[in-house]
């Protein structure tokens, strides 16, 4: 598994388009990625990731696809870009649904599955009706997407260390530098940590776009990794 330069990608998940790409212009060079959500994305469209990629970023889309196959390639295909590095998809749609995405992607950007939100605790999502502990169905779930063509999941980093076995990159929310607020995250850990048991991506919102400074606050988290 090759590990990017920069690990680190921004979420910007901000209320409004001049804030978002405010921010970004700040962090040009400074990150490995930004990530756009599907707020700003059905909001904005293309144009959003056109001017971001215009300030010399790459784009990991975060848009959970979830449908039928035949839907979310066609969706996939509607989204392909050459600004893209990463793209988001639930694993709950299974095989078929997974491989119809990553086909349709053509190679041009990662596919990724997302398992488990990182805003779900054990007992969540034993009330929706996994039967299983949260580590042993991320690690059904990641199994089940890389046999099925992605280039990865997302997951948390609670769970990085029970996929020890399963290729494939590992995008990781939830990531929170010592002392952060939680916010509606449940399964967190520090950038170090997350590193350490095995992350490609470290995805980090609110800790930077919050910041006073949030370039100095990224550079933060780069120099606590190794």
């Amino acid at each position: 598994m090759q590990v990017p330069p920069n690990p680190l990608i921004v979420a910007l998940d901000l209320p409004d388009r001049a804030s978002i790409v405010s921010l970004a212009s700040q962090l040009a060079g400074e990150v490995g990625m930004v990530k756009v959500g599907y707020e700003a994305y059905l909001r904005y469209g293309g144009d959003l990731l056109s001017e971001l990629a215009d300030l010399g970023h790459r784009i990991f889309l975060d848009l959970k696809l979830h449908d039928i196959p035949r839907t979310v390639a066609a969706g996939v295909k509607a989204v392909r870009r050459p600004e893209l590095g990463l793209l988001t998809i639930h694993a709950a749609g299974g095989s078929e649904m997974i491989n119809a995405a990553v086909e349709a992607s053509d190679g041009l950007f990662d596919v990724v599955a997302v398992t488990l939100l990182t805003s779900l605790d054990e007992a969540t999502v034993r009330s929706v009706g996994y039967q299983q502990s949260v580590p042993d169905q991320v690690k059904l779930m990641a199994e089940l997407s890389v046999e099925a063509g992605a280039a990865g999941v997302v997951c948390s980093a609670r769970e990085l260390t029970t996929l020890q076995s399963v290729a494939g990159i590992r995008v990781v929310p939830g990531i929170r530098p010592a002392g952060a607020a939680l916010g509606d995250q449940k399964r967190v850990a520090t950038p170090a940590e997350a590193q350490r048991d095995g992350a490609t991506w470290l995805v980090v919102g609110r800790p930077i776009t919050q910041a006073d400074t949030p370039v100095e606050a990224a550079r933060a988290i780069l120099s606590s990794l190794s």
